[in-house]
């Protein structure tokens, strides 16, 4: 699943660390969330467009799409 949270990590100056926080995850999910190594769950995925105040769609695409 392609992603915008590197981009969107750094346009509001947060690290993977305070990001990881923010979303109640371990540094290393977060960036292998960015790396594309690993999906988030629905519930990360609803907490990180909140966060952002995006919809899911607007953080993460479908490859196949």
């Amino acid at each position: 699943m392609k992603n915008r949270l590197k981009v969107l990590r750094a346009e509001h100056n947060l690290t993977q660390a305070k990001l990881a926080e923010l979303l109640d995850v371990s540094r290393q999910t977060v960036n292998a969330i960015e790396k594309g190594k690993f999906d988030p769950s629905l519930p990360l995925a609803f907490k990180a467009a909140r966060l952002f105040k995006l919809t899911i769609e607007d953080i993460f695409q479908d490859e196949e799409a």
